[in-house]
């Protein structure tokens, strides 16, 4: 488990962004890719996108699919949902990638012991150009996140 061993791995990861589309399906996606089943991971957003709001099972953003099936990580069966939707909130560790999920992360685990952390991560749908252009920000996004994933859970 690295070279601390005062620092055991969580059980229990929940991403969380602001919609579930794009940042944390891909991170609980990376994790489940680069760390295997010894550790549940869950992700989540603030709200449903609101152009979707009717929609029952919203799905990831296509750009953040094809740049996870470069890596051989299926994100089309994930099912976009909000915190309230969770079926279980008992995590050891809550990871946000955005500023907005940073202050919901912190009332989720008010009065628990989960440990919360911060990992500022890009929006790669607010990049303009070509397609190829955009597929590059979500890729930088994955390796971002996949780098992070690997240096954090480590065992």
């Amino acid at each position: 488990m690295g070279d601390d061993p005062g620092k055991r791995l969580p059980d229990a990861v929940l991403f969380c962004c602001n919609f579930n589309q794009v940042r944390s399906p891909m991170a609980e996606a990376l994790m489940k890719h680069l760390i295997g089943t010894r550790i549940f991971v869950d992700s989540c957003g603030l709200k449903k996108a609101a152009f979707d709001a009717d929609v029952d099972d919203m799905e990831v953003d296509p750009l953040a699919a094809e740049v996870m099936k470069e890596l051989g990580a299926d994100v089309t069966r994930h099912r976009c949902k909000t915190f309230a939707e969770l079926e279980d909130d008992s995590f050891d560790l809550v990871v946000s990638l955005t500023p907005e999920a940073q202050h919901r992360a912190v009332e989720l685990a008010r009065g628990r012991s989960a440990d919360i952390e911060y990992w500022p991560t890009l929006d790669p749908t607010l990049t303009e150009g070509s397609r190829e252009h955009r597929l590059e920000a979500y890729r930088q996004v994955r390796d971002g996140l996949a780098l992070r994933i690997t240096q954090r859970f480590r065992g």
